[in-house]
């Protein structure tokens, strides 16, 4: 009975590749925006993942996320070292400042200062130079993406050509040295990032009475870092947060109080309707085209379980025949674009079940439709003429 299910299928040549390409464009819809969404939204607090070493963040009570920088005292630092189960903590300086470019252009950026003695915090990975370079006079890193792009010096005929090491930028009417060039997590604004130690930033930046941004710290081996959260607010008043706390947060506003999720959700909904009007209504077109075969069937002695097993495996085969190719596309352009141009893209593995339970679900309503028709359905039906 399966290899009939499948001879069937595949007979009506027109109808059975109609309703692979509307699942397609339905998994290729759904899974791209999706991902889009998804790496969107991890680059709201890609800072936090590229800070890898500390795992504890305080902060201003009043901070609703990461970029949302109220200063603190310096001495607030001193006071986060004090509460029991802190093994360490430095201080964070982050703005953004205005760099002066060659051609007399201004660009927003965004300046990283590290702790001078430490320099905890720094740039994942370094392309050119090392972290302890910062240590120089004037000297900054420059991610590789801001390098060659917004931060580029572009000749009279139009070419661009990017920062190096040993190139100067003017921050805020300072000189500053480019001792090195790092790779990072894109941000979600997309303007180049500088980092410097956090004497350097302070310098840098317009003179206000609080500069401090964060106080990055670590729990003791052996201590929770939420219960030692818990202490350093009961201590200082301040609001402090694990990692993922941070990231949840960052992740909750722009969830709430920016229209990225809703304009998402449109083009994923667009994505179900392709699927269940194109693919939904070739496949119930095809069962009313073979309903004859059906009869057949029954008057020979199938059963409604059996028939019912047929269009279940047809529409399983066409609903993964079709997700595949859609994923695979998706896949395909996101490795192709993410790489060479801002587009984000992140097609975690819960994604992929997402995008395959809305195929499914496709897959499931349409043969609803199919098996409700031949449910009904009288042998009789074929010996009428």
């Amino acid at each position: 009975m399966n290899f009939i299910a499948l001879k069937m299928l595949v007979g009506d040549r027109a109808k059975y590749i109609g309703i692979i390409i509307g699942l397609t464009f339905a998994s290729l819809l759904i899974t791209q925006q999706s991902a889009i969404f998804v790496g969107i939204m991890t680059r709201t607090f890609s800072f936090l993942t590229d800070v890898g070493l500390p795992d504890m963040w305080v902060v201003d009570p009043q901070v609703q996320y990461i970029e949302d920088i109220k200063p603190l005292q310096d001495t607030q630092v001193l006071r986060v070292r004090g509460v029991a189960g802190v093994q360490w903590a430095v201080r964070m300086y982050k703005g953004g400042l205005k760099a002066r470019l060659a051609n007399g252009t201004f660009q927003t950026c965004v300046v990283i200062g590290l702790d001078d003695e430490t320099l905890i915090g720094g740039p994942p990975e370094m392309l050119q130079g090392k972290l302890s370079d910062l240590r120089r006079s004037d000297g900054v890193i420059v991610d590789a993406v801001g390098a060659r792009g917004k931060l580029a010096r572009v000749l009279p005929n139009g070419q661009r050509v990017p920062l190096r090491v040993g190139d100067t930028l003017e921050l805020n009417d300072h000189r500053a040295f480019v001792v090195g060039i790092c790779r990072i997590t894109q941000t979600f604004q997309a303007n180049p990032v500088i980092y410097t130690t956090y004497s350097r930033a302070t310098t840098f930046a317009p003179q206000e009475r609080k500069l401090l941004s964060f106080v990055t710290a670590k729990a003791k081996s052996g201590e929770d870092p939420q219960t030692v959260c818990r202490r350093i607010e009961r201590a200082t008043g301040l609001k402090a947060y694990t990692r993922d706390e941070f990231k949840k947060l960052t992740f909750i506003y722009f969830l709430k109080y920016t229209g990225m999720p809703i304009n998402f959700l449109t083009a994923v909904a667009l994505g179900f309707l392709v699927g269940i009007t194109i693919a939904g209504q070739t496949f119930y077109n095809f069962t009313l085209d073979n309903l004859r075969y059906f009869g057949t069937l029954k008057a020979m002695g199938a059963t409604n379980r059996a028939l019912l097993r047929m269009i279940l495996l047809q529409a399983l085969t066409v609903g993964a025949i079709g997700y595949g190719l859609g994923v695979g596309a998706a896949s395909t352009w996101g490795i192709l674009l993410s790489g060479r141009t801002q587009i984000a893209f992140r097609l975690p593995w819960q994604l992929l079940v997402i995008s395959a339970a809305a195929v499914l679900f496709i897959c499931l309503s349409s043969a609803a439709l199919s098996i409700r028709k031949v449910m009904k359905l009288e042998p009789a039906v074929v010996f009428r003429s």
